[in-house]
């Protein structure tokens, strides 16, 4: 793999081995302060992971009267499932990418929050929002932290908070133990009030499957240690789980919602089936008519806009569409997005979605939206360029997934206004904020539509020439960053405040890809604290050359508690 890091050699880094000269990120809460226990607490979420944070405001959803029969199910199974001849206490939804399943899992979560049945709610994401949702570090914590805000379990949450007060170092330890620390216990010496207001019912956990793993141990010292899977940490999330469902004190029912995937079949059928529902979204659930309700909703909405014959589209056409979608949302939202979104009129571009040549659908399910999705990114400029900036922006590369749209945009440019051209026409693959909050640099990221995409972008077989191998992706990002040293700035002009703004942000990104990086090749479990990231940002800005054996200047014998 070639990149920017590719000359360093001969020494080895290690989580307890770097001293910045700064202090402990984790202090512990001070003078028995419940306010300093929930501060503590609040740094160790994944604020982006919960039901209706900020950055789940574009997250897909059902659309109005579809999915009912799922959705009813669940709800049913929420708030009457004891009285079932054999009541079951976690609920599996699962079926195929593209399915609708976070659809159905947003809705569900909104719907039960607004009846006052929602514990809690963590969505796992490896596509987009914050690098907090894509790894189990997190999880326990945010459900915690959701408890002790929840209005009905005020008595719990004071003593989660206590348990902080009493352990801050819980955050590092396995989640086995920060679920017994700050959840089953808390949840054990709490009472309900007669009195009070009555208790939620539900938590909910959305794409497991996106979770990574997180690495521990340093590999280079210990070869015999094996890199952790993504497999392992899934099944550890799924114990914890159980084991908080088979608590008599933890009186919640668990929805699990992700894809079929080996691990965690094999969990719910061999370990978890005596307590576990499971809803496969299949045609049981006739996901071709709530296509239909879908697609004609959105094409009443763009007959009004464009004021086109109530004939239009022919229903042959839409039955067509949901044929080709195979049973997959992802497909017709894609679909109504590309038509509704383009400056272009809309029976051109429905014409041209229905002239898309692919394999034969009932071999491969996926042949239409591959189609659709070539045929999107075709019509770019430049493909092979939009696909290499879509790789670095949502691969596995994660330096640039959570950095503003201003940053990303100065970063990646080449040019002035490059952005717009590498961007256009993919609005119904990409969502853009809109161009007058481009200059704020606390937008939020660029973010996909629908994970399909980057599945579809690192499979050769299915994207043809659109494929970006890792070391073309890495080549990319190490041109712009050489580039940015050279010139001290980005390609676009900016004042002298707003180019300082931007080279800070810049040092900040180049410290922490370079920490990142080596982290991944040594297997290290450690992120560096902020004042540390700066120091190290200073440092390399007093650099006449910056190469990443520097790096090793760093690397100090004494041990620091990171």
């Amino acid at each position: 793999m070639s990149s920017t890091f590719e000359k360093a050699h001969d020494f080895t880094l290690s989580a307890s081995e770097i001293n910045f000269g700064t202090t402990n990120y984790y202090g512990h809460a001070s003078g028995g302060s419940k306010a300093a226990a929930l501060k503590e607490l609040r740094e160790h979420i994944a604020a982006g992971a919960m039901h209706n944070s900020d950055e789940r405001c574009d997250a897909p959803k059902c659309h109005p009267e579809t999915r009912v029969a799922v959705q009813d199910e669940v709800v049913g199974w929420i708030v009457g499932g004891d009285g079932e001849e054999e009541p079951k206490n976690m609920l599996w939804v699962t079926g195929p990418a593209g399915g609708g399943k976070t659809a159905i899992m947003g809705s569900i979560a909104d719907t039960c929050h607004k009846e006052g049945l929602l514990t809690c709610g963590f969505f796992f994401s490896s596509f987009v929002g914050s690098v907090d949702r894509r790894s189990k570090r997190c999880l326990v914590a945010t459900m915690a932290y959701q408890v002790v805000q929840h209005e009905a379990l005020r008595d719990v949450g004071e003593r989660i908070l206590s348990s902080v007060e009493r352990n801050p170092a819980i955050f590092k330890q396995q989640l086995e133990v920060q679920l017994d620390q700050l959840l089953l216990q808390p949840f054990r010496e709490s009472r309900r009030d007669p009195d009070g207001l009555p208790w939620p019912k539900v938590i909910v956990i959305d794409g497991l499957d996106e979770c990574d793993a997180v690495q521990y141990g340093d590999t280079a010292r210990s070869p015999h240690v094996a890199p952790r899977t993504k497999e392992a940490d899934q099944t550890e999330i799924l114990h914890m789980l159980l084991k908080a469902a088979n608590d008599p004190s933890f009186p919640f029912r668990i929805i699990i919602a992700s894809r079929p995937e080996s691990a965690i079949q094999s969990f719910f059928t061999d370990v978890a089936g005596y307590t576990t529902r499971k809803i496969f979204l299949d045609d049981k659930y006739n996901p071709d008519a709530d296509m239909l309700l879908f697609v004609e909703a959105k094409f009443t909405d763009i007959r009004r806009r464009y004021q086109l014959s109530l004939s239009w589209p022919s229903t042959d056409v839409k039955h067509t569409l949901v044929w080709n979608a195979s049973g997959q949302f992802v497909y017709v939202s894609t679909v109504m997005r590309s038509i509704e979104g383009s400056s272009a009129l809309p029976q051109e571009l429905l014409d041209q979605v229905l002239k898309l040549r692919a394999t034969d659908a009932s071999t491969n399910p996926f042949a239409p939206l591959d189609a659709l999705y070539a045929h999107i990114l075709n019509s770019s400029p430049n493909p092979f360029l939009t696909a290499r900036w879509l790789n670095l922006i949502f691969g596995d590369i994660p330096f640039l997934q959570t950095r503003s749209v201003r940053f990303v945009r100065l970063f990646l440019e080449s040019s002035p206004g490059e952005a717009f051209h590498v961007f256009r026409g993919l609005n119904s693959l990409v969502s853009i904020p809109p161009t007058d909050s481009d200059y704020n640099d606390y937008t939020p990221s660029y973010s996909l539509f629908h994970k399909s995409l980057t599945d579809f972008l690192k499979d050769p077989s299915r994207c043809g020439s659109l494929y970006v191998d890792e070391e073309d992706v890495w080549g990319l990002y190490s041109e712009r960053y050489l580039q940015i040293w050279k010139d001290k700035g980005p390609a676009t002009p900016l004042s002298a405040h707003e180019r300082g703004n931007f080279m800070d942000q810049f040092l900040d990104l180049v410290s922490r890809s370079m920490i990142q990086f080596l982290s991944m090749e040594q297997n290290l479990d450690w992120t560096p604290t902020q004042p540390q990231i700066s120091e190290w940002s200073f440092y390399l800005c007093t650099k006449p050359a910056i190469g990443i054996g520097d790096v090793a200047l760093f690397a100090d014998t004494s041990e620091q508690g990171c």
